[in-house]
């Protein structure tokens, strides 16, 4: 009995992402077997932890007590707001310093290079060290350097990374998108523009980028925001929700692929 090598894109989206957990707690429940991920940005860091071995459960404990606090070391604003040393040393622990010839299924890591704007896909090497390069928000975080490269946030060039996934051989690839463009207020912080412009120009792309998934998991997250993790139970309730919606379709394919 063969079954479809599955792979899971975890695409981009801020705060947002913590849908994703909602999602792989789903998938797990279903008894749903994921062989590969791929992530951008959010994507990567929840794709990271969980292929580094972190149970759903604790994940979902971590995600609501996760604070700015944890991750804000704010610099001189030339390049970039935050330094990214306190999330790259929280990413490295939880992902137990972890190589990617370590993980417990194969991930690929999206990060854009910010000279060439070419993507640059990670698959060996330092976990912390490509998530910190895939969460590398433009304006908010400063650039991470690796490789003599400058590299920003994954979501630049590949919002959801589905197509790496086919290059890495998945048979049958889930989508979880979590980008939703949500009608705000006017913006009082610099990383609320941000987010805000990037969920609106970006909209678009992940359209086309998405179309070659065979199955979209598009949780319902217009009402939260991309800068803000005040709201995570609801985040993650919502992702988990969304893929619950499509057990059944899920199943069919699986079962007929046995057959």
């Amino acid at each position: 009995m063969k079954r479809p090598i599955i792979g899971l894109a975890l695409g981009s989206g801020g705060a947002r992402g913590m849908a994703h957990i909602g999602v792989l707690s789903s998938l797990e429940k279903q008894g749903i077997q994921v062989d590969m991920i791929a992530g951008s940005s959010i994507g990567a860091l929840v794709g990271s932890f969980y292929a580094a071995g972190q149970d759903v459960e604790k994940m979902k404990k971590l995600a609501l007590v996760f604070r700015r606090k944890y991750y804000a070391d704010y610099t001189l604003p030339k390049i970039g707001l935050l330094k990214g040393n306190r999330i790259l040393q929280l990413i490295h622990t939880f992902t137990y310093g972890k190589k990617f010839e370590e993980l417990r299924m194969p991930l690929a890591v999206v990060a854009c290079d910010l000279e060439t704007g070419e993507k640059v896909v990670f698959k060996e090497g330092s976990v912390s060290q490509a998530v910190r390069a895939s969460i590398s928000i433009p304006g908010v975080f400063v650039p991470h350097e690796m490789g003599g490269r400058q590299l920003v946030d994954g979501a630049v060039v590949d919002r959801i990374p589905v197509s790496v996934l086919k290059e890495m051989g998945a048979d049958f690839i889930i989508a979880s998108d979590v980008s939703r463009v949500k009608k705000t207020e006017k913006a009082t912080r610099l990383s609320d523009v941000i987010m805000q412009s990037l969920d609106i120009l970006q909209n678009e792309l992940v359209r086309h980028q998405t179309i070659h998934a065979d199955l979209m998991i598009r949780p319902r997250l217009e009402t939260f925001s991309s800068s803000s993790f005040t709201q995570v139970q609801e985040m993650i309730e919502a992702g988990e929700l969304a893929a619950d919606q499509l057990a059944g379709e899920l199943k069919d394919v699986i079962d007929k692929w046995e057959c």
